[in-house]
């Protein structure tokens, strides 16, 4: 028989083993990725006219493999009395440039549910006219079909389904909001966002080959004409927050940007998107500025948002970019 002394040396070995084995274990899963900091580059110009997207904000760094994107509500949703969602065009002149001088292709309109289940339905809509030709293929639950204009994705919540995600494939763009906050019957959808390799062609857009979408639990595998793919899976999708983790390929970024930001801002009360929060990267320190007066900055996690109610997309959410991890 072992003596109490032998016992503990002996349980003390295993126990030192099943470290330096776990240890063994993680390490190669440490070395793939680590949180990094990303350069966030103000391009907006002013307008007077709340239905131009004139917010860009660019976010690059090299290698980024892994992050998240939250939309959160409004710091003052819970004041909101009159939710206002109708557009404004006071002020607008897309004389030569913007909106109107989009090119139009026209289409067969359609709406088609292509997934229904107990939780989620997902529906596919092909407008009678975008300012874009292209016809991207589209997987849903393992059936296939091509020519939508809008992926809408829907929650169903109090016994009834809301729209909570918007993806359109043939320009890469997405919208995406939290579930009604308490008190609202929905809630309005405000700054859009790119994911991989974003050109410009009049205005920025990201080129997709193909998408597959995983019904539950909710993933979409975007494809990319110019290489490379990104995974979105839903991480959260709630009354205070929808969050999705975005993994990139190698090389998905197309050498510059890795995602964009876009958005309207006229004036601090008319704007979808008026301040910028972030954790500054090289000291952790937390910072906000009024969006006109940033320019560029090192951010470990970035809002977009707004403090003051605005009369344009009362409810629209927050934007928020963090966790960036990056190959080693």
């Amino acid at each position: 028989m072992l003596s109490p002394a032998r016992v503990a040396l002996v349980a003390g070995a295993g126990i030192l083993a099943r470290i330096a084995l776990a240890g063994a274990l993680l390490a190669p899963l440490a070395a793939m990725a680590a949180p990094v900091a990303v350069t966030v580059a103000n391009d907006t110009r002013p307008t007077r006219c709340a239905e131009e997207d004139n917010v860009t904000f660019t976010l690059s760094a090299p290698g980024v493999e892994q992050f998240r994107v939250e939309a959160l509500q409004p710091a003052y949703v819970g004041t909101i009395r009159d939710n206002h969602f109708a557009p404004d065009f006071t002020g607008c002149d897309f004389s030569g440039r913007g909106n109107a001088a989009d090119p139009h292709y026209t289409f067969t309109p359609r709406h088609k549910v292509l997934y229904q289940g107990r939780r989620t339905r997902i529906v596919g809509i092909t407008l009678p006219s975008f300012w874009r030709p292209a016809r991207v293929p589209v997987r849903v639950a393992g059936r296939a079909d091509t020519g939508f204009h809008l992926i809408q994705i829907f929650r169903k919540t109090h016994g009834r389904f809301v729209e909570a995600m918007v993806l359109y494939p043939a320009d890469g763009y997405w919208r995406i909001k939290p579930l009604p906050a308490p008190g609202l019957r929905d809630s309005g959808y405000g700054s859009s966002f790119l994911v991989g390799p974003i050109r410009n062609e009049g205005r920025p857009v990201v080129d997709i080959a193909s998408i597959d979408i995983t019904p539950a639990p909710l993933s979409l595998v975007l494809n990319f004409v110019h290489g490379g793919r990104a995974v979105a899976a839903l991480e959260q999708i709630d009354s205070t927050r929808t969050a999705l983790r975005f993994t990139l390929s190698p090389g998905s970024e197309g050498g510059g940007p890795f995602a964009m930001l876009r958005s309207m801002y006229v004036a601090p009360h008319n704007a979808d998107v008026s301040e910028v929060r972030w954790r500054d990267g090289r000291n952790g320190v937390r910072r906000v500025e009024p969006l006109p007066a940033v320019t560029t900055l090192r951010a470990t996690d970035v809002r977009f948002g707004r403090s003051v109610p605005s009369r344009h997309n009362t409810s629209a959410p927050d934007m928020r970019f963090s966790d960036f991890q990056a190959h080693r």
